[in-house]
């Protein structure tokens, strides 16, 4: 095994970086921290103006900064890095991306691009300031979703040139297993492609309605067609960053992966599981019957198994991993853990801060106590923590080693402890944030609401500390931001000029063989198919025949 590790080492080592697949990787990176460093803005001023203590300026509205902020941030962000992300993993561990597969994602990357500059002219004229979720029967001004079509067919065209990419390594390499961090690829953009469908639905659905083609449009089926996307969307980047866990992680620390068939299980149950978890979103909704809302509730939490399933593996290799350069004790191995390598510290915090993430999202999947806290702000305490925190923290820590891979460029000592302060503060602001937002959202404090004391009644008012607490997790947040946005340009720009390591772990020595069947993806495809039918198709039965709405602009 340990031969095996260093002839492949040296045959990467030996072939180098694609610069042609490198460009791709960089181009999405650069688009990615721009949107994050914009977005991060935007989400100060929300902050602020939440809090009480700046007020917009006139020809600025709430909401149009609330829109920019999720679209920057949630289908920009997340989406640019999970795609440049698993293409320089693919490069790596495929041997080069195909040229028509290269054609295809720049392709994919222009039509987003186009789709993006499309969608904010109308949000800029205030003419779209309908929130990340636009439910109808708000409507924006229909360019709006034809830019979204735009995105969403660039991002059919990178799922369909990772399908290529894995469908032709797999034709030349019969009989063996795929690389795992293309399988992990392989889920994510399944889960990309099949998850877009609903929501690319409801966009067609809405041009019309916008146009006034059509009279009315169906406001529960456009709302159910978005959750079954959007809780989706979420756990793609869940997976992208669980990948960097198991795969990555363990490399930094000197360690091995746990289990190979773990690894793949945990992939194929996500991928399974993870389109039905929407409804979870809409457990008050009035068009949902009460049998169908409950067996819902399993459904999502079911997805709680894979996570359960990855803390017990990560534990593991940190104890092995520990306990093989000598720790003693029940919690030693601790002491042996790289914390000042931020490559490894980043990822850690995002593990951990996984852990009341994950807490809170079965609150919100729990019948009886989402009623509590359905429409607060502790949802968005939520959401900061799940993408703020467990999955922007690794997507850096990813950062800190693949752009200066890409780059030919080394992560020195000093970046590295620029990075370690960037985390720190990071991890300061999105907890105080994300507490307060939860604290507040329990004594009844709207989501989605600009500042506003309900004429000064007294429940309002008592929200106020809460709010304070809430903009200074927001400050601290966007020194990080700027931080982290200077750290990825420097590295791909300005470091000292090298080569870094794509760390990808090897498996234990004497694991067990992994069997094939975790390569049946057409299976795997069939079965999440049957488990969203078993989903969907009562109720949207129980309520495609309902009356529609007229498109109404609340703004």
């Amino acid at each position: 095994m340990a031969l095996a590790q260093t002839i492949k080492e040296k045959a990467n080592n030996a072939l180098g970086v694609n610069p042609l697949d490198a460009k791709i990787t960089k181009s999405y990176f650069i688009v990615t921290f721009l949107a994050l460093l914009i977005g991060g803005y935007l989400g100060l001023i929300q902050g602020l103006n939440r809090a009480g203590v700046f007020e917009l300026p006139s020809w600025l509205d709430y909401y149009q900064v609330l829109t920019a902020h999720g679209l920057l941030l949630v289908l920009v962000f997340s989406s640019f890095f999970t795609i440049g992300y698993f293409y320089a993993a693919m490069s790596n561990t495929l041997g080069g991306l195909l040229p028509k597969v290269r054609k295809m994602v720049w392709i994919g990357f222009s039509m987003k691009i186009v789709g993006f500059v499309i969608a904010v002219i109308p949000l800029i004229m205030g003419d779209a300031n309908v929130m990340y979720t636009f439910y109808p029967p708000m409507a924006a001004s229909t360019w709006y979703y034809v830019g979204l079509v735009f995105i969403v067919l660039g991002v059919w065209m990178a799922a369909f040139g990772a399908f290529i990419q894995v469908a032709n390594w797999r034709k030349n390499h019969k009989g063996q297993h795929l690389p795992i961090l293309s399988y992990f690829a392989t889920g994510v953009f399944v889960l990309l492609f099949f998850g877009t469908l609903p929501v690319a639905i409801e966009v067609f659905m809405i041009i019309p309605w916008t146009l006034g083609w059509i009279e009315t449009l169906n406001s529960m089926l456009a709302r159910t067609l978005f959750w079954a996307f959007g809780h989706t969307l979420v756990n793609i980047w869940y997976l992208t960053a669980v990948s960097a866990w198991y795969v990555i992680v363990p490399k930094v620390i000197g360690g091995r992966r746990f289990s190979d068939v773990l690894t793949r299980v945990v992939v194929m149950v996500l991928v399974i599981l993870n389109i039905t978890g929407g409804f979870h979103h809409q457990i008050v909704d009035p068009a949902i019957s009460e049998p169908v809302k409950f067996m819902h509730v399993f459904m999502s939490l079911s997805i709680g198994f894979p996570s359960l399933m990855t803390a017990y593996a990560m534990f593991a290799v940190f104890e092995r991993t520990g306990r093989a350069k000598g720790a003693k004790g029940l919690f030693g191995f601790f002491k042996k853990l790289p914390w000042g390598d931020v490559r490894f510290l980043a990822p850690f915090i995002a593990m951990a801060a996984f852990i009341p993430a994950g807490a809170g999202g079965i609150v919100q999947t729990t019948y009886q106590l989402d009623q509590v806290i359905h429409n607060s702000l502790w949802v968005v305490g939520h959401f900061h923590l799940t993408l703020g925190m467990s999955v922007a923290l690794t997507f850096f820590g990813i950062s800190y080693w693949l752009i200066p891979h890409i780059s030919g460029r080394v992560l020195t000592k000093k970046m590295n402890k620029v990075g370690v302060i960037t985390t720190i503060i990071w991890t300061i602001g999105m907890s105080t944030m994300s507490i307060a937002m939860h604290l507040v959202g329990l004594l009844g404090s709207p989501r989605r609401t600009s500042y506003t004391t309900y004429g000064d009644n007294a429940t309002a008012l008592g929200w106020d500390p809460y709010l304070i607490f809430l903009a200074v997790g927001g400050t601290f947040l966007i020194v990080a931001v700027t931080m982290q946005a200077y750290n990825a340009f420097h590295l791909m720009f300005l470091a000292p000029k090298g080569e870094e390591e794509f760390p990808i772990a090897e498996e234990e020595e004497n694991a067990s063989k992994t069997p094939f069947w975790t390569e049946r993806w057409s299976r795997i495809i069939l079965i999440m198919l049957v488990v969203v039918a078993m989903a969907y198709v009562i109720p949207l039965v129980d309520f495609i025949g309902d009356p529609g709405s007229i498109p109404w602009r609340t703004w």
